[in-house]
């Protein structure tokens, strides 16, 4: 499933939710179209969750947006309060990121943690090399950049709002997605930075070995060889 989130993002994000808004407004209203065509992406977001089959920072903070931002929705009662929800809870969503960054405690630290835990490293140990001046500051530069992301797509929404109404539902679902695009390929490079700076410690290069993600690298060459 890895290799295809992009895709997968697309169509529970975008083209599920274009589907259902076109096809379905006419027979049970704006609101109510808005609020089915949300239904693809939560059952995603729940998959995705259950992916991860932990409960640490990043698990909760899926969860967590997942529960809010349909309770806004589910609660709106209109299809134009629905979308002007949306607008305060990007804005909400980016004063958390920032508030994070200013306790230094950026989130995308966390995130990291996490992931990387998932990859059988041990957490404890990679997070004083998290904290080093030079990758700490990466993240929450990371950290910043999703607070950006959700000031943009919650400011452009307005705009969206104030242009087009309730027909600015599917143009902020297509808006949303080419945003967080551009962002993400930000905090990639972002990432892949921090990785670059972590192969010069030894600490984490005696972490790699012992890891499940350097197991399953040596399997999968072993494997190559023998076929």
């Amino acid at each position: 499933m890895k290799r295809y989130v992009a895709v997968l993002d697309i169509v529970f994000y975008v083209v599920f939710p274009l589907i259902v808004w076109h096809g379905g407004r006419d027979l049970i209203g704006d609101y109510y179209a808005m609020l089915v065509s949300s239904v693809p992406g939560i059952l995603y977001s729940i998959y995705r969750f259950y992916e991860i089959r932990k409960l640490n920072v990043f698990g909760l903070f899926m969860l967590g947006n997942l529960v809010v931002g349909t309770l806004l929705d589910v609660l709106a009662g209109s299809a134009m309060q629905l979308l002007w929800n949306n607008v305060f809870y990007g804005y909400a969503l980016a004063a958390l990121f920032i508030g994070t960054a200013v306790l230094k405690k950026p989130i995308a630290l966390y995130f990291g943690l996490d992931l990387m835990e998932l990859q059988g490293f041990d957490k404890s140990k990679l997070k004083p090399l998290f904290n080093k001046k030079k990758i700490f500051m990466i993240f929450t530069l990371i950290t910043v950049a999703f607070a950006l992301r959700d000031v943009i797509q919650a400011t452009f929404k307005i705009w969206l709002i104030q242009e087009y109404g309730v027909e600015a539902f599917d143009k902020g679902l297509i808006a949303r997605q080419v945003i967080s695009w551009g962002i993400s390929i930000l905090t990639v490079i972002g990432f892949v930075y921090i990785t670059r700076l972590l192969q010069d410690e030894k600490a984490f290069q005696e972490m790699f070995r012992n890891s499940s993600l350097n197991k399953s690298t040596e399997a999968k060459v072993v494997d190559g060889q023998k076929g």
